[in-house]
């Protein structure tokens, strides 16, 4: 072992006495490594801000929707053509699938808030029925969530999330203020438990209202409402694909399907909307690799280049280390050695401004990551397989010098 630790500190040694040239070299690795971690870094945080969104449905909840997943032209203008979803599907489902535990419905539309002064445009409203937070994970973080009674009776109440308390009601409890829907007048009765940020929105900038409510004062049939889903939470996990069953029955009934046609409806569990984004994006994550690696392809190159320059120039130093017993094995190693400090060093800077750049990227588009061992794995075992892929040729060039060639060298 000592014998390895000499070569090493011989390596360093060379790498010191060209400290310009080592850090030009170290700069292509740290350029190359920095752009893979980042693009990685960026691309697990968006995997963990899409698949926490969707998980909010809960692994037994399903959603039934009139367009679904769309992925193709010909799949949209399929799915255009399809007859709104109604509350009376609810209903149906409520009273014909024994698997189902609960079932609620809700719909969404922009709309602008305002409390005496303040105005907050163009934020996302959800018209929902009561149960609709059983169903999905909002929790209630101050005063409660509406009630059946009130959903049926069309009162005007509406229940925040914290980004319009702390915009509208700076220092003041809002429970009980009136607010401007769209410049109709509703109770604040409650506040949303804090929710974050994904895909660019801020998820505590919504306000929820009764779905009855909702059809009366923005003028649309309650039977048939624009963008409306219907989620359905099964008994179990275990009973989940036997409530979907009874819920296709029941649909397609209801909208007369023929037996030979395929729903004209679509449902989802989280998992499917999860694999089916994972397949759209696989491709994206290879080609933004890929681009981002040339970079690093590059740095490799120059790393050969330099080292092949240090052969050349050290020739008389390898001449005489040879004529004094230094083995192949040892040449080989020093210009190895080399090679690896200057990838596996440029790795590690790399690794570190490529995870920071990774957050400021995902903070630019307000998500949360964290970073991720996959990504600095991938970052030092490209570090280190450049340095050996283009530093073994230089190495195995200088191990194979002649002693008296290269003692003759000028």
């Amino acid at each position: 072992m000592r014998i390895y630790w000499d070569v090493f500190m011989m390596a360093l040694s060379a790498l010191k006495a060209n400290k310009l040239r080592s850090g030009l070299t170290l700069l292509g690795v740290i350029i190359g490594v920095t752009s893979v971690i980042t693009i990685i870094s960026a691309l697990e945080g968006l995997s963990q801000s899409i698949e926490a969104e969707i998980n909010k449905m809960g692994p037994t909840t399903f959603m039934v929707t009139r367009m679904g997943m769309i992925f193709s032209e010909e799949e949209f203008f399929e799915a255009i053509r399809r007859r709104p979803m109604k509350i009376e599907y609810m209903e149906a489902i409520e009273e014909g699938c024994e698997y189902c535990e609960k079932v609620a419905a809700r719909t969404y539309t922009m709309v602008n808030v305002k409390y005496q002064n303040k105005k907050i445009s163009r934020l996302f409203g959800i018209a929902a029925t009561a149960n609709f937070i059983d169903i999905v994970e909002y929790e209630v973080g101050q005063g409660r969530f509406f009630s059946q009674e009130e959903d049926h009776n069309r009162r005007r109440v509406a229940f925040i999330g914290t980004a319009i308390q702390d915009e509208l009601f700076p220092n003041v409890d809002p429970i009980g203020k009136d607010i401007k829907i769209n410049n109709i007048r509703y109770e604040v009765i409650g506040i949303a438990k804090k929710q974050g940020a994904s895909f660019g929105h801020n998820q505590d900038l919504v306000v929820f209202i009764p779905l009855s409510t909702y059809a009366k004062d923005f003028g649309t049939s309650r039977r048939r409402l624009r963008n409306l889903a219907i989620l359905v939470k099964a008994q179990s996990l275990e009973l989940l694909d036997q409530a979907m069953d009874q819920t296709r029955v029941i649909l397609r009934a209801y909208r007369h399907v023929p037996y030979d046609k395929d729903d004209d409806f679509s449902m989802l569990t989280a998992d499917t909307i999860m694999d089916a984004l994972n397949r759209v994006t696989k491709f994206l994550r290879l080609g933004l690799i890929g681009v981002t690696s040339i970079s690093l392809i590059v740095g490799g190159i120059i790393i050969m280049n330099i080292m092949m320059v240090s052969v050349t120039e050290r020739t008389r130093e390898i001449g005489i280390r040879k004529s004094i017993g230094a083995r192949r094995r040892d040449i080989l190693l020093q210009f190895l050695y080399e090679a690896l400090v200057l990838s596996l060093g440029g790795g590690l800077i790399g690794i570190a401004f490529g995870v920071f750049l990774g957050d400021v990227l995902i903070g630019l588009i307000n998500m949360d990551m964290t970073p991720s061992l996959y990504a600095i794995a991938i970052g030092l075992g490209i570090s280190t397989g450049v340095g050996l892929f283009f530093g073994i040729y230089p190495a195995m060039k200088a191990s194979r010098m002649q002693p008296v060639k290269a003692l003759s060298y000028e």
